[in-house]
């Protein structure tokens, strides 16, 4: 189970969360990762935990005031990107051309989708996991493996009918052990949270009891 934790734009530490991150991961034995903004793409990397970007455009150099080249995001230590998230959406051919510059420079990909008809449509582009978040639930406390599992159920099968290779990961309101396993008994690979870590108090102990349920 792979464990994905975005902190968005939220006030946070990044330098604190990564710490606590790499701790628990070494201590438990689990992949856990840190989604920082871009700009602290590079000193959450040194910290050595497992580094993502937020995002990358569909784009190379040239006159693109405000892009994020995948290149760069790579540079800056980025072993992978989300693409496509509820409050970063891109069109269909931008989803593809975002995991093809990820792809081009050896970034893992996880495109989000909103339901598991986008989760079909999402795999068929071929990225290494798409995260099924119903954005009602985004940001809330109650995990989509709770409130609808079916969403959960379909978007997997929805994914592996189109492509086998693609993982499935569930994500909105995924904030305790409990609801890591759930989403594990459904079918799920692995988690996309975010305030569940991010704004908690203790940041160490949030994802300490995330991995609980593992």
């Amino acid at each position: 189970m792979f464990v994905l934790v975005n902190l968005k734009a939220y006030p946070c530490d990044p330098i604190a969360v990564a710490t606590a991150a790499r701790d628990v991961a070494d201590d438990a034995g689990v992949r856990i990762a840190v989604a920082p903004q871009a700009a602290d793409l590079s000193r959450v990397a040194e910290t050595g935990v497992e580094t993502w970007a937020q995002h990358v455009s569909p784009i190379d150099h040239g006159s693109h005031t405000g892009s994020t080249r995948a290149a760069a995001v790579a540079d800056a230590g980025a072993v992978g990107t989300l693409i496509n998230h509820s409050e970063r959406r891109l069109t269909l051919a931008d989803i593809d051309g975002a995991r093809a510059a990820a792809a081009d420079n050896d970034l893992e990909t996880v495109v989000c989708a909103n339901d598991p008809a986008q989760a079909g449509a999402a795999a068929a582009l071929g990225p290494d996991a798409v995260a099924v978040e119903p954005p009602a639930l985004i940001g809330g406390d109650v995990s989509v493996a709770s409130a609808d599992p079916g969403i959960v159920r379909d978007a997997v099968d929805a994914v592996t009918d189109v492509d086998e290779a693609v993982e499935l990961f569930c994500g909105a309101g995924v904030s305790t052990g409990a609801d890591v396993a759930a989403a594990a008994d459904l079918g799920a690979s692995g988690v996309l949270l975010a305030s569940g870590v991010a704004k908690a108090d203790d940041p160490r102990a949030a994802l300490e009891d995330l991995v609980s349920g593992i």
